[in-house]
């Protein structure tokens, strides 16, 4: 942990004194993925980023949302469930199957002398569990990406003898928000407004989360109370409650120009989900910021991030991105990355032809099987998988000329061509 001067130590333990909170001490992003490690097991940076997203619910509109895309039975819908445990309750919605229609007559109060039903949702954590489409995710876009703090829209409900009669919604302000899905396929205007995660299924934290299991399941009422007994977590639990009665409304970046350093370097051609990407990376900054609000400089209900807090930031952003700046779900990426390309060059090693070797789905779904130990469904590879990578332009399809019912996959030129550069 960050160590103090004495003038430093002083005045801010006056100030926790006073508030009754001089058991918090400054923390960084390791100390936190610590203690989420109890019960969460590797998948580090994937918890962290939804630690800070539930987290930076507490604001006036410093929120971000996640999204985690992978196959079932990865554990997509554990790490937020696990998290919202260390949340106060009142602030998490936990939604499993949710048609858009029912989540506005749900999650509403009716204001009968202006006739119109109000979802208050300032400051709270949405997680949307296992959800089939993304129909609710498209009426709540203006909210999501913070283009307004309240929306209006029109539902139609069907009453009994009435037919269909139109309601009048008011949705206010900015959740944090975690949607989990088990389609890969994202609609790039929900994919622009999210964090694409997935989870880690290397046989490790395959392993490890199997030994919890066992752990937790053998004995429910021996491991909850270990997990109440565990001081760091206790902590953390009572740090984020004291955190959101600070009620702090907004967090200022002054250090711009670190910023700016650390989001151009690489960047050759800036694409336009670039303008929303800094947005994110500046939300986990500010959620950094939070954290730590006992310790940050603080004006009024302002606080202001450090020089810190812009290199933890920067530094998850970093592990993350890759796959951010093509709009795939890792899971998506890693199979382009540990699956396609290693297939492709294998299949193409001799220089000796004029032309390349294009790759089947039985070739790459074969890779598949070796790198991981399952197979794809063919239909997963087919309808989502391979199309998210040619509209990112990583890889292209032709037709086999010896069989044209075939269809070749082929690692894109420019890709090529940027990897030899």
């Amino acid at each position: 942990m960050k160590k103090m001067n004495d003038t430093e130590t002083i005045s801010i333990s006056e100030d926790l004194t006073s508030k009754d909170i001089t058991k918090f001490e400054e923390i960084t992003s390791d100390d936190v993925i610590s203690t989420l490690g109890l019960t969460i097991k590797k998948d580090e940076n994937n918890k962290l980023v939804s630690f800070v997203c539930m987290l930076s619910a507490f604001t006036d509109s410093s929120q971000f949302n996640i999204s985690f895309n992978a196959p079932s039975s990865t554990g997509k819908s554990y790490i937020p469930i696990e998290l919202s445990k260390i949340f106060p309750e009142e602030d998490v919605m936990e939604l499993g199957y949710c048609s858009p229609t029912s989540f506005f007559h749900d999650a509403a109060s009716y204001d009968e002398e202006e006739d119109i039903f109000i979802i208050d949702l300032s400051r709270k954590i949405l997680i949307f569990l296992d959800q089939p489409h993304n129909l609710l995710l498209e009426r709540l876009r203006p909210l999501l990406s913070h283009d307004k703090k309240e929306i209006q829209l029109k539902i139609t409900d069907k009453s009994q003898g009435l037919g269909l009669k139109t309601k009048n919604v008011l949705v206010k302000g900015y959740p944090s928000v975690i949607f989990c899905s088990a389609g890969l396929k994202i609609d790039e205007q929900e994919g622009t407004r999210f964090i694409l995660l997935s989870p880690e299924t290397s046989q490790e934290k395959i392993r490890d989360a199997i030994q919890e299991k066992i752990k937790k399941d053998s004995d429910n009422q021996h491991y909850e109370q270990w997990l109440e007994s565990d001081l760091p977590r206790k902590l953390l639990k009572e740090r984020i409650e004291a955190i959101r009665n600070e009620n702090i409304g907004d967090i200022k970046i002054i250090n711009t120009d670190l910023i700016k350093d650390k989001f151009f370097n690489g960047k050759k051609v800036l694409k336009p989900r670039h303008q929303r990407d800094i947005g994110r990376l500046i939300s986990l900054v500010k959620g950094f910021a939070l954290l730590n609000v006992w310790f940050r400089e603080r004006e009024g209900n302002t606080i202001i991030a450090n020089e810190d807090d812009i290199k933890e930031a920067c530094f998850l952003w970093d592990k993350i991105s890759e796959s951010q700046e093509h709009n795939l779900p890792p899971f998506v990426y890693d199979i382009y990355k540990d699956v396609i390309v290693p297939a492709f060059e294998e299949k193409n090693i001799s220089e000796d032809e004029d032309e390349p070797k294009g790759l089947t789905r039985k070739e790459i779904n074969s890779k598949y099987f070796k790198e991981y130990g399952r197979m794809i469904d063919d239909w997963q590879l087919r309808q989502q998988i391979i199309p998210m990578l040619e509209t990112a332009g990583l890889i292209y399809q032709e037709q086999d000329s010896k069989d044209k019912r075939k269809m070749l996959i082929f690692i894109s030129e420019q890709v090529i061509n940027s990897t030899d550069s």
